[in-house]
């Protein structure tokens, strides 16, 4: 891969990525938007609000503002992983906005308004393992992007007329824009590919000259042209993709391309080791077939799957009566309202299971005299029960 930062605005770059193909371009594109953490306001409260704006379009507003998010990996902590009870400033940052008009001029409120403050709810910090993530944050972590830049222009927030105030305070948390696009560091990702059209994968509409209504991009000065007489390559495909990140100021554009190729390679690692190592519940217990925990391994030789022959002594289907009590089914109490004194319990059948009691079943009345009630028929070893005094079912 050969980059080239652009030598417009410094929050755009350009690369070219080769030799790979399109699945993997779209992928990185995809990582670079929706997967790289930054910080941005979650939680607004209001102290005063006597503008015309409601609540909810300023709450809006103050969590699309982008912050600076620096090295946001290791500076601040996702709130699901921090210990804290009540957020803390391992896991947040607090900023407040408290503006007034005074004058008879329309005030604008903007992004330079913002102010971070010390968090206010730091009283449990010392009983939480206390981290460096603090001393791993730049000097303007979480403040507005361009608050301490004159010539970025800030965003505007709403405007106020005199004697019209607006107190809120904001925390800020770190997260990613597959959970609410306000994290996302990126405002466009783009590539190109096949500046020529060699391919064919676009069909242009023109009049009379396609050259003439529809130019070709500066990306199409890295390939030769096709020839008129050049034959059609039905098997060629895209190798070759020109890409194009800009940034909203969060994250340098360089810092997100890097982050995105080393997000997209743990995730690629994370799938291969899954289809090496698979998770061993996914087995059946004890080597077997992948049934239900406890099931037998080979077919049964009494009675088979949801029936078998009525009456016998064995286990009953989806639990036998020898087995221990099981949560769905189990029934306290036998025939007459009676405490059951059977020997064995199980849900959805057994001697005492809430489909096929004792006393309670009339299709296994005769069944259940002989001390083996099943659940939908009896058999010596049927359905998913377990035989003998094994732990079955979907309760362990």
């Amino acid at each position: 891969m050969q980059a080239a930062e652009d030598a417009g605005p410094s929050d755009a770059v350009d690369f070219v990525l080769e030799n790979v193909d399109l699945a993997f371009a779209n992928s990185l594109r995809r990582v670079m938007m929706a997967d790289l953490p930054t910080v941005a306001i979650d939680l607004v409260q209001f102290l005063e609000n006597t503008s015309v704006l409601p609540d909810e379009y300023i709450a809006h507003r103050l969590g699309l503002i982008p912050l600076v998010s620096a090295n946001c990996d290791e500076a601040i902590r996702y709130t699901r992983d921090c210990t804290c009870l009540r957020g803390c400033s391992f896991c947040s940052v607090t900023l407040e906005l408290n503006v007034k008009c005074e004058d008879d001029t329309t005030m604008e409120v903007t992004s330079n308004h913002l102010e971070v403050v010390p968090y206010v709810n730091d009283d449990d910090v010392d009983t939480i393992d206390n981290g460096d993530e603090i001393a791993k944050r730049s000097p303007n972590f979480g403040w507005p992007v361009g608050k301490s830049d004159d010539s970025v222009p800030p965003i505007l927030i709403g405007k106020i007329r005199k004697g019209q105030h607006i107190h809120v305070r904001c925390t800020a948390k770190k997260g990613i824009a597959k959970e609410h696009a306000k994290w996302s560091p990126c405002s466009a990702v783009s590539f190109e590919y096949d500046p020529h059209n060699k391919l064919r994968h676009t069909s242009y509409w023109f009049e009379q000259d396609i050259k003439d209504e529809w130019p070709l991009s500066e990306n199409a000065k890295e390939e030769e042209p096709p020839r008129d007489d050049e034959p059609f390559d039905f098997n060629a495909k895209p190798n070759k993709f020109y890409f194009n990140v800009e940034t909203d100021g969060s994250l340098g554009p360089q810092e997100v391309v890097m982050k995105g190729l080393a997000e997209l390679q743990t995730k690629l690692a994370n799938l291969i080791l899954g289809l090496k190592n698979p998770d061993a519940d996914m087995d059946g217990a004890g080597g077997g077939a992948p049934t239900w925990e406890g099931a037998p391994a080979g077919p049964p030789t009494g009675g088979g799957g949801w029936g078998g022959a009525p009456g016998g002594g064995g286990g009953g289907a989806w639990g036998g009566s020898a087995s221990p009590s099981r949560a769905w089914g189990a029934s306290p109490r036998g025939a007459g309202g009676a405490a059951s004194t059977t020997a064995g319990t199980s849900a959805w059948g057994g001697s005492t299971a809430a489909w096929s009691s004792s006393g309670t079943s009339p299709a296994n009345s005769a069944g259940a005299a002989s001390g083996g009630a099943s659940g939908w028929g009896a058999g010596s070893n049927a359905g998913w029960g377990s035989p003998a005094q094994q732990t079955s079912g979907w309760n362990v």
